[in-house]
């Protein structure tokens, strides 16, 4: 999957600014699956515009600087079209914090558990703002099929979450239980 598809799924809903991707869309509905920078975003419009994926229209502003409107073309769509009808092979998942408790036997038991704290601190975070998305739960007959399906996609993140967090919790109650490693770490 590329930042690009996630852009040409959201143009294809509407035509919007950079600004607009950026404040309404990664930052309110769709960054707890694919987050992105202001940069990127830009980035990546550059790219569609030139690969004919997307257009760009100027709406003249007197009161404000010029905005920059981007649509989806008829390419863009059969590109989109083609990748969402294509199957995706598992993500290759990097988890530093995973490969930091895999060699971190001979900390101190504090630090570990402060790195784990520190996680299921910014995982909480996370579950909060996921469960505070406002869509329809599943089942409800007044929901779009748009909906529905980010609904599915949001109950997936949010289990995942919730899976972490209780994951973390054990880590931490396992760990604290340790007998400390007799050749720790000198910790500057």
């Amino acid at each position: 999957m590329s930042l690009a598809h996630v852009i040409l799924g959201l143009l294809q809903q509407q035509a919007m600014t950079g600004y607009d991707l950026k404040t309404s869309c990664f930052d309110q509905c769709i960054g707890h699956l694919w987050p992105a920078d202001q940069a990127q975003i830009y980035r990546t419009l550059e790219k569609l515009v030139e690969q004919g994926c997307i257009t760009c229209t100027i709406e003249i502003q007197h009161d404000r600087p010029n905005r920059k409107v981007y649509s989806i073309t008829a390419s863009g769509k059969a590109e989109l079209v083609r990748w969402l009808g294509t199957h995706q092979p598992l993500p290759i998942v990097r988890e530093p914090l995973l490969v930091q408790l895999h060699f971190a036997d001979r900390l101190p038991n504090e630090i570990i558990i402060h790195l784990l704290e520190q996680q299921l601190a910014a995982r909480n975070e996370k579950l909060v703002k996921c469960e505070n998305i406002d869509l329809p739960v599943l089942g409800d007959e007044s929901a779009s099929r748009e909906e529905v399906m980010q609904r599915l996609v949001l109950e997936l993140v949010i289990r995942r979450e919730q899976t972490y967090i209780d994951w973390l919790n054990t880590a931490i109650k396992v760990i604290s239980q340790q007998e400390p490693h007799s050749s720790e770490y000198q910790i500057l």
